[in-house]
């Protein structure tokens, strides 16, 4: 009996340090709400929209984009005529990274 305590003790401090280790473990992850992929845009304005979990830098064509507590993030930027490439990457504290690209027109 005594025996079955300690693992069931032991199960549940295993779990909850997964539980808590998790967002170390799991590195960033970067989703883009805005600009939809290949969109066009006839004024060059394009509202930039989403979310960096788990990120300490944020950055779009290497330029720093500041995003809150919760990783949410939004922009109003204005591109010149033709098309252009949005590079999103967002670095943990760790230094491990995830990127995001979305192609845009501007007619």
């Amino acid at each position: 009996m005594t025996r079955y305590l300690i693992i069931l003790v032991l199960v549940v401090l295993f779990g909850y340090g997964f539980i808590e280790a998790w967002p170390l473990l799991a590195g960033p992850s970067l989703v883009i709400t805005s600009p939809a992929q290949n969109a066009s845009y006839p004024d060059g304005i394009v509202s930039i929209r989403g979310n960096a979990a788990r990120a300490a830098q944020l950055t779009l064509n290497g330029a720093s984009v500041l995003h809150d507590q919760n990783g949410s993030f939004s922009s109003t930027l204005t591109f010149p005529r033709g098309g252009s490439i949005l590079t999103f990457v967002a670095t943990d504290r760790f230094g491990r990274t995830v990127t995001a690209t979305q192609s845009i027109f501007v007619k």
